[in-house]
């Protein structure tokens, strides 16, 4: 084999390489709850996960009289992550209260405990709040050259609204690589901040009282 075939085959191995680390992973099949457990109020830990919550018409639905979330079995580092959610306004869904308030987590270590709510930050979805961080279990964040306070739940606000009326579907974005936090919502660019106190760890998809519709959960690994 000459030089210039050997070559080619060197570069072509390494493009394959690249792009298989930028291949986007479904989290959710959309089929089951395959990949995830199921945490809730009273319950305790589930590893069966359709214990908790269900899978419909490609949707992971969650409702219910008590809180609770679903967590990734697999953790990350330096990603991107897409979900797609929507409120689920059906009156026949089980609700633990009336107020529209769920999140999406992440950079949940392996090794903190469940609780309601663990270690990590929250992509807060809330109505008239959507976008904005929340920094659980002394989770800090430098946001627009200052570092977030530590604490239990530390809120840091959206830049502005981009939340779609009730009942459409929204598209959120978080970015993660090296310590800097971006999130999107439908979009555009509704937070960030740098050197994140946590850089590895799962997804958590929150069920707080409101019935809540998730689809398309994927992630895309970076270097």
């Amino acid at each position: 084999m000459n030089t210039f075939y050997r070559l080619l085959i060197i570069t072509l191995f390494f493009v394959s390489q690249n792009n298989n680390a930028q291949k986007r992973i479904a989290l959710f099949n959309q089929k089951d709850l395959k990949g995830w457990y199921a945490f809730g109020e009273e319950a305790g830990k589930h590893t069966n996960a359709a214990d908790l919550f269900s899978v419909a018409n490609k949707m992971i639905r969650m409702h219910g009289p008590k809180a609770g979330y679903l967590m990734s079995e697999q953790s990350f580092r330096n990603f991107e992550l897409t979900v797609e959610y929507r409120w689920n306004t059906d009156a026949n869904a089980v609700r633990k209260n009336n107020s529209k308030n769920s999140g999406v987590m992440y950079l949940v270590p392996a090794e903190t405990p469940d609780v309601l709510w663990p270690k990590g930050i929250q992509f807060q979805i809330k109505e008239g709040a959507t976008g904005d961080f929340v920094f659980l279990q002394e989770v800090t964040l430098n946001i627009n050259g200052k570092k977030s306070e530590p604490g239990k739940s530390v809120v840091s606000k959206r830049f502005l609204d981009a939340e779609k009326p009730i009942g459409e579907w929204n598209k959120l974005v978080v970015i993660s690589k090296n310590g800097v936090i971006t999130q999107k919502l439908n979009g555009k660019l509704v937070n960030q901040g740098t050197e994140s106190s946590v850089t590895e760890g799962r997804v958590l998809l929150q069920y707080e009282g409101f019935p809540i519709d998730f689809r398309k959960v994927c992630i895309k690994k970076s270097k």
